[in-house]
């Protein structure tokens, strides 16, 4: 307990500098070897460049190397960070001639009660929104390809439906050419046969007299 609260009358004591660019081939060891000169310093942590940035600057010939965008640098006392702030803001950031980052300026301000702690919850949260942001896109993505995919399944289902209409039709209408065809070549015959005339018959039927008749139906 008198540890935790011994760290956090420290933490209290000491001082955030902000960065809000970091020259060219410039990295936390090098950064710290220089700002130490000025104080004792406990953490710095620089913002990595986007990646995208990273690749564009490969393509054209650029620094292959790691470059960052801005960065927080902690002192174990406040006046010191405001003092560094004050001293170092616009100025030259100097040392050796043949240094990469001789003529850069420093743009370095003194962050009044803002603690380390602050800075991990900043980051937490970025990172949180970034995960976020990268979940939509890639959800909005997927639903983009899915639907692109759908397209496709329809285009080919059709397509297929097309080519079976066209089989169909061409074997129809081959079955009807055979068929003509065939009539053409062998049309159909009527076969005739003569036929014989039929027998009469010269025999007279037997006829009842007219006696008779008037007698069965008593005619006179």
């Amino acid at each position: 307990m008198r540890r935790i609260s011994k760290e956090a009358a420290m933490a209290d004591k000491r001082g955030v500098c902000y960065l809000s660019r970091v020259p060219p081939h410039m990295n936390p060891l090098k950064l710290r070897q220089i700002l130490s000169q000025y104080g004792e310093i406990q953490r710095i942590y620089l913002v990595p460049e986007d990646p995208a940035a990273q690749v564009r600057r490969k393509r054209v010939g650029g620094f292959r190397g790691q470059e960052f965008s801005e960065g927080w640098v902690e002192f174990t006392k406040k006046s010191v960070a405001k003092r560094v702030a004050n001293m170092l803001n616009g100025e030259h950031i100097g040392g050796k001639r043949r240094s990469s980052f001789y003529y850069d300026l420093w743009n370095v301000k003194y962050l009044k009660k803002f603690k380390w702690d602050d800075l991990t919850e900043e980051i937490a949260h970025k990172n949180a929104t970034r995960e976020q942001k990268l979940a939509l896109e890639i959800s909005a993505a997927k639903r983009e390809r899915d639907f692109y995919l759908s397209k496709v399944d329809q285009s080919r289902a059709l397509s297929s439906i097309r080519d079976r209409a066209k089989k169909k039709l061409k074997s129809q209408e081959g079955l009807d050419s055979n068929a003509s065809m065939s009539d053409v070549v062998e049309p159909k015959v009527i076969r005739r046969f003569k036929q014989t005339q039929p027998v009469v018959d010269t025999q007279s039927k037997p006829t009842l007299s007219k006696d008779l008749l008037a007698g069965i139906f008593g005619g006179s």
